[in-house]
């Protein structure tokens, strides 16, 4: 298999930029879910990696050889349309076969290498049908073996589960990462369900109005989100996100907004402009007279809404001119209407410079006073 390395790739439809001069690199082996809203360009950036579309700039290389500019053909990559693009005129097998003998690969090579693919996808009982007499779930597996049976050096795949129902979807996202893994094979899938990017991925790139917002493991994107977007996107209910101020106070960094106060860490700051981020499961209720812990995050608000979602639970609590979500257990008895108080641990609060949206970090020395850029709140 192969890696790939993208270098500064863009594209532009006149004066719209679709992919805004990305880099990034494909390890050997990746699971690599480009992830994004619609429009973000993720479809664009993968039909330009597949050659169906040309770059306006930047190159792509594969294994260290420039295919920029080669046709797809050549590249030796394949795809998996979100249509599937099975021919409804020939049978399971012959859409299996139809990349072999366009190769002019001998015959019994043919039949011997679809009888296998269609014995590893399951689908060797339906090699006579024809698409129309298939389920969604197994044409969605034809398609996946028409690549897989090429043996190509990458598969790109763009949203090949959206036109499938829930459950089977939940199905074939994990017959897919079981095929990865047994195949170690470099796989490049576009998706803008945060669901599937989590449960399949090894590497999730984030894409936001053609521009790469985070490159990372599934954890690491969910858990040290690298901009507001990202913050955001992930989760669901997404990260609870307040415009506050940072100030020192007493020796501490300290962080205010309006129904929210907290002590972060010892040390001091120059007055910072931040969204201060804190996600709904980390959220937790206490009581009116509760101690918690010196540093952490304290809100204070009503309950305006609970969501019932069988094994847990979603409340809403309206917190100054915001509300905020969070995700507890049944067991907590909550009502509408009732005053809430909320704490969140230093270790679960994320904070982005107001400005430019991205994250930051605390710059901490051995005293523990910040040292490095200042202010000792930095950008990432």
């Amino acid at each position: 298999m192969s890696a790939i390395e993208i270098r500064g790739l863009a594209r532009r439809f006149g004066s719209t930029v679709a992919v805004n001069s990305v880099d990034l690199t494909i390890e050997d082996g990746d699971f690599l879910v480009l992830l994004g809203p619609s429009g973000c360009g993720k479809t664009t950036l993968l039909r330009m990696l597949a050659g169906l579309l040309e770059p306006t700039g930047g190159q792509v290389l594969l294994d260290g050889r420039d295919i920029t500019h080669e046709p797809s053909k050549r590249r030796d990559l394949a795809m998996v349309f979100q249509s599937y693009a099975l021919y409804p005129h020939l049978s399971v097998a012959k859409n299996l076969a139809f990349p072999l003998r366009v190769r002019r690969v001998p015959a019994a090579e043919v039949t011997a290498r679809v009888a296998e693919v269609a014995q590893s996808l399951e689908i060797d009982h339906l090699l006579q049908r024809k698409p129309r007499q298939l389920s969604g779930g197994q044409r969605q597996r034809v398609a996946v073996g028409r690549a897989l049976v090429r043996a190509p050096r990458a598969f790109l795949m763009d949203e090949p589960l959206s036109n499938l129902d829930a459950k089977l979807r939940t199905a074939t996202r994990q017959e897919l990462t079981d095929l990865h893994r047994r195949l170690g094979a470099t796989f490049v899938y576009v998706t803008h369900d945060q669901v599937e990017a989590m449960t399949m991925a090894t590497k999730i790139a984030v894409l936001n109005a053609g521009d790469l917002e985070q490159l990372g493991t599934p954890a690491e994107v969910y858990d040290r989100p690298a901009s507001v977007f990202v913050a955001g996107f992930l989760g669901s209910p997404a990260m609870n996100l307040l415009d506050a101020t940072v100030t020192s106070d007493g020796g501490h960094v300290r962080v205010a907004a309006p129904g929210v106060s907290g002590t972060l860490f010892p040390g001091t700051t120059p007055p910072l402009d931040v969204v201060l981020g804190v996600r709904p499961e980390h959220l937790t209720f206490v009581g009116a007279t509760t101690a918690v812990a010196q540093h952490g995050v304290e809100v204070t608000g009503v309950v305006d809404t609970v969501e019932n979602l069988g094994s847990e639970q979603v409340v809403y609590v309206r917190s100054g001119d915001r509300r905020l979500a969070v995700r507890t257990g049944r067991e907590v008895a909550v009502r509408v209407g009732d005053p809430a108080r909320l704490h969140a641990s230093v270790t679960h609060t994320h904070l982005f410079d107001r400005a430019t949206g991205r994250r930051m970090e605390w710059v901490a020395g051995s005293d523990p006073v910040p040292t490095g850029p200042d202010p000792a709140l930095a950008a990432a």
